[in-house]
Parts: structure tokens; sequence; C-alpha cells
């Protein structure tokens, strides 16, 4: 059993049924495993000795192991891979910006999705991540860097709904009072457009901000760049999204990676104004991170203002993402990638 993706309830019945501890000796577990982080039951010193000689044999602590990482002199993120329990990598990055610490989770081991600029998708997808692999990531930072993290994105390698019941689990630990008590609103999921999932994840009153990965106006271009909408028309998907804002009061909030000669002329911002009129949203700019395996370019600087200026005439709320860790190759799946490749 993989006692770090239990809720403090679960927990407090396993203990009870299966091993006759009281509900406060579970409840100590718990803060020890999400409140102080610690990788061992020997850390847990308010446990009696013959208790954590148990759990050690009959809950094994699952920990990631970092392997490497990669600190950037431009902006100071860190981009760290991670061995899991079977020996499969991951990759997660944290950002410090002035309002706190943000980290970028993976919820998958690679990705099924096929999206062509990216690199997390190289390869597809050997596994889903436990919810224990996803906070471990979150957990792991913040113990190596000794800065609290408050603010989460689950945009790294993989599809969040494609791993749903994994996903939900992990929000609502994390979000957890007995845990690292970060915020719902402060956690962010980002998704290609999963329209059933979408619906959904708007019935579980969790109150985070829900991300859909966009970029494009419209559904020729989108089936260039992201197989997902050959099974999804974007009505479909824009819908969905529609439902999740009535369902949670929360604004959307898309993103828009701009390709040159793809998606980023003059008449494609007014094309995406028109199809996000109405909506209480947010559009994150993009600029693309080029990519050894792809032939994609980066849209100039010139025509990515044009593009955020004509969205801004349209009244949409709209920045540019900073781009974090550029020297240090920090988009998705690139770390991992090299590492892949160096050493198969």
């Amino acid at each position: 059993m993989d006692i770090k993706s239990l809720y403090l309830d679960e927990l407090i019945n396993e203990m009870k049924i299966n091993n006759k501890q009281p509900a406060f000796r579970a409840k100590q577990i718990y803060q020890w495993i999400h409140g102080k982080l610690v990788a061992s039951y020997d850390d847990m010193t308010n446990l009696p000795k013959d208790l954590r000689s148990m759990l050690k044999e009959r809950y094994p602590l699952k920990v990631l192991e970092a392997v490497d990482s990669l600190v950037s002199e431009k902006d100071g993120t860190i981009k760290y891979l991670f061995r899991l329990s079977d020996n499969r990598v991951i990759e997660s990055v944290l950002m410090k910006y002035h309002h706190g610490n943000s980290v970028c989770i993976s919820s998958q081991v690679g990705c099924r999705m096929g999206c062509s600029f990216c690199a997390s998708t190289i390869g597809g997808r050997e596994r889903d991540l436990t919810a224990s692999e996803m906070l471990d990531q979150i957990y792991r930072i913040q113990s190596m860097s000794g800065e609290r993290v408050s603010n989460v994105v689950v945009m790294g390698t993989g599809e969040p709904l494609d791993n749903y019941d994994n996903l939900v689990r992990f929000i609502r630990i994390l979000s957890d009072s007995e845990g690292l008590n970060i915020s719902a609103r402060n956690i962010t999921v980002s998704t290609c457009g999963l329209p059933e999932e979408i619906r959904r994840l708007a019935q579980e009153e969790l109150p985070i901000t829900l991300a859909l990965s966009l970029h494009a106006p419209n559904d020729d271009i989108r089936k260039k760049l992201m197989p997902i909408a050959n099974k999804y028309e974007l009505s479909e998907v824009m819908d969905a999204f529609a439902y999740y804002y009535e369902k949670t009061g929360r604004r959307l909030t898309f993103e828009y990676c701009l390709v040159e000669g793809i998606n980023d002329e003059e008449e494609h911002a007014r094309e995406l104004s028109r199809l996000l009129r109405g909506y209480n949203c947010h559009v994150n700019l993009i600029p693309i991170n080029p990519i050894k395996e792809r032939s994609y370019v980066k849209s100039n600087s010139n025509k990515i203002q044009k593009f955020k200026n004509i969205l801004e005439k349209y009244r949409i709320n709209v920045t540019i993402r900073r781009e974090m860790g550029s020297d240090i190759n920090a988009a998705c799946g690139q770390l991992r990638k090299s590492y892949i490749d160096q050493n198969s």
C-alpha cells in the first residue's frame, strides 16, 4: 500500500483496522509525511520505535530520488530530474517570483497526447504517476531548496486529466490543512482539452484554476499542432470550459504557444478574439521553446507584441509569459529526454 497517497480518514481506518493503532497515531504519521515532509520513518520521533519498525515493514515510504538539477543563471529557475521507484525519470521545475515560489510538476511518465511542438510526448506515455509521486515532487523541492512553495502548476510532462483519479487525490491532499495546506486557489491544472473530464472536474468543488492549451483559433490549425483535436472539436472543448466556469465561477485561462508562420499572424489574433468574446478569461501568450526534434520556430518579439495588442483591442486580458529558465532548457520534457538519450 502506498501510504503517502491515502487521505487522512483512509489512513486512520488503515491504522485502526489492520494495526490496532489509535486515530491520533495516524494523524501524527500523516502530519510527518505531508506537513513536515520527512523521507524516513526514523525521523518520526514522536512515534514508538516498534511502530516505526512495523511501518517500515508493511508500508515502505516511497521517496523520489533527485538525480540531476540545472540552475538558471538568468533568473534562478531550477529544473530537477527525479528517479521513481521503478527507475523511470520525471522532471519538475522551481520558479522564483516576487510573489512567491511556484513549482511545475509532471503528472505522467511521458505523454500520449502527441502535441507536435512538445518534447514531453516524444516516446509516448509510459505510465501514470500516483498521487504520492505527484506530491513528492513538491515535497522534495521544498525540502532541498529550504523555501516555501506557494503555487503549484500541473503543467509538466503528461496530460493531468488523462490521470484523473490520481490528480484529484493529489489536489485534495496538497490543499489539506493537516498537510502543506497550499490553497486550491493557488493550484493550476493545464489540459489539452478532454471535455468529459473537464465537466467531471467541475463537479468536484475544487476552486483550482483550469488552463486550456488552446494554441489555435480554429480546428484546422489545432489539428496540425494537437492530435487530440481530431477527436474533439474546438466547440466541444469550449462548451466544456464554459460549463466549468458556470459551475465554479473561476476565471478561465487559455494558453497559446506562438509558432512562426503557423498560428501567429494578425488574422489569427482577430479570429482568437472572436472565439473568446464573452468569456471571463485570461490569455497567456507563450513564445514556443524550439526543440531539435521539431522544425518549429519561435515567433519574433514584434509579432508577439502585435498579437497581444490585437487581443487587448478586443478587451481580452492577456500577458506574454515570462521565459523562465530559457538557458537551462526548462521547457517540458527537455531534461528528461536528454537524460534518456545519454543513458540508453
